[in-house]
């Protein structure tokens, strides 16, 4: 018996988000200590699998009143379930599919609802092991976009390209979303990517709390009907996180990451400018800062960033973000 293991890596947003959304650029990166992995084998009947993910047993009713708050009624087996339907919907016309049916399950270790695209991680491992299953191969610069359609098309979410193009490509990829640039295929718009050289990083850290977590759509839902209103601000922002975008490119490049760390400093305060940011997720940045690194958010959730080039100042910045509930690592990053 074939069984297909697929993973698709959690990522982190150097710089630039969330104009991904919004006809920006941004700049990202996958962080490898993090995954999802689906397993899917032949099957006498076409069978999804419940996860872990997918509690149905909680220890009090205020325990479940908090997981459906934060993840939903239906945990991941929904992404898997509107990933099959969107991967046929695709292939019809396209490319005939085997009769053969199979059983598929997925696990996941990337933290939920910090902001490191735990969710879409799920979508593209399914999406690989289907192609692999059916021996089709889908554009690699169309699968960012199909996989953004089960999310806002079948699930009805608001999302940007970002996370998905970094999640297929995986090291570190430029993007530019800009209307000029976006070119259609398919029926599925795409940007143009372009991969740079991990190496052109300096020394970064990555951490989060899960108790600060939210989901992304606290931030994306009002910030999208603001921006589909016209709000100047927001407009303009989405502007200046494009230019953004543009410098820490030339930054990388060059190995400045003393401009660089000033750059994602300011992604974050620009964003603070144009929303709300939850004050446990504000004290992580400030803690940050306080240890003498830069900070931002390293998508919507929690989850922050930044440069730390010596370990003096790292063990300053680990201790006391651990001390208020936070994780930290020195992220694997890998071309």
């Amino acid at each position: 018996m074939e069984i297909i293991r697929q993973r698709a890596y959690a990522r982190a947003g150097l710089i630039g988000n969330p104009s991904d959304g919004y006809h920006g650029k941004t700049i990202s990166f996958v962080v490898r200590d993090f995954f999802a992995e689906v397993i899917l084998y032949e099957w006498d009947r076409l069978e999804l699998v419940l996860s872990q993910e997918d509690r149905s047993r909680f220890d009090t009713i205020h325990d479940l009143a908090r997981d459906v708050q934060i993840h939903g009624y239906y945990g991941g087996i929904r992404l898997v379930k509107a990933t099959i339907k969107r991967f046929v919907d695709y292939c019809r016309d396209r490319y005939p599919l085997h009769e053969r049916t199979f059983s598929v399950r997925y696990e996941s270790n990337i933290p939920r609802c910090v902001g490191l695209a735990g969710s879409s991680a799920i979508i593209i491992a399914t999406l690989r092991a289907l192609m692999q299953f059916y021996q089709i191969e889908i554009p690699r610069h169309v699968q960012p976009s199909l996989v953004l359609s089960v999310e806002t098309e079948e699930l009805g979410l608001v999302a940007g390209l970002q996370d998905r193009v970094i999640q297929v490509y995986e090291g570190l990829v430029y993007m530019d979303f800009a209307k000029e640039v976006m070119r259609q295929e398919s029926g599925y718009w795409y940007g143009h990517y372009e991969p740079l050289d991990p190496a052109c990083l300096p020394p970064l850290y990555l951490a989060f709390s899960t108790d600060a977590a939210e989901p992304t759509e606290f931030l994306h839902t009002p910030l999208r009907a603001r921006y589909q209103q016209g709000d100047a601000q927001v407009h303009a922002a989405m502007t200046r996180f494009a230019h953004l975008t543009q410098e820490a490119r030339q930054a990388l490049l060059r190995k400045d990451h003393a401009a660089l760390s000033r750059l994602m400093d300011a992604n974050f305060d620009l964003r603070r400018s144009i929303c709300a940011i939850p004050p446990e997720q504000l004290k992580m940045i400030e803690t940050a800062r306080e240890a003498g690194a830069s900070a931002k958010f390293a998508g919507s959730g929690g989850a922050i960033l930044g440069v730390c080039p010596d370990e003096s100042t790292y063990a300053t910045l680990k201790q006391r973000l651990e001390a208020i509930g936070g994780y930290v690592l020195r992220p694997t990053i890998l071309p």
